[in-house]
């Protein structure tokens, strides 16, 4: 046996001595650890700010497409829809004063915006006196704030 053992040990030696490898030690793979939890630190913060961004971008986008299928509705119908009936009237037909309501003004239903809250609307608006008023909570999903995404100017 103790012929075996050491038979064995003279085998890794050699291969040792043709790679030159001894493999790597705790303290290199803890630090090569360090490192890739360092570069992670610096590099992911900046890619959640350009995916908040993005969300923001995309929300502006929609109350675009939004503020189209109002106008359309208000073409066809005479009237923007009221608050009590809101974003839906552009889907479902309003129940009253709806003569003019053709289809559907959004092909795929009324979309939430980038953080999963409903859009709200308001007519007649408080901040558009002759029109509507349309919003995202935005990142924070709380009415108020710097960060929500609206159709209306502050400084108006």
């Amino acid at each position: 046996m103790k012929r075996w053992v050491k038979h064995k040990a003279e085998q890794v030696n050699h291969r040792r001595a043709i790679t030159g490898s001894r493999g790597f030690t705790l303290i290199e793979l803890l630090l090569v650890l360090v490192i890739l939890a360092t570069l992670a630190a610096i590099v992911t913060p900046k890619f959640a700010r350009r995916g908040e961004q993005a969300r923001i971008t995309a929300a502006h986008t929609q109350i675009s497409q939004l503020e189209v299928a109002l106008d359309a509705f208000e073409i066809d119908v005479g009237r923007y829809p009221t608050t009590v009936e809101g974003l839906r009237a552009l889907v479902e037909r309003p129940t009253s004063d709806s003569e003019g309501w053709l289809q559907s003004y959004l092909s795929r239903g009324v979309p939430a915006d980038p953080w999963g809250n409903d859009y709200v609307y308001r007519y007649p608006g408080q901040y558009n006196q002759e029109g509507y008023d349309l919003s995202s909570y935005g990142p924070d999903r709380k009415l108020g704030g710097d960060d929500d995404i609206t159709n209306w100017s502050e400084d108006r």
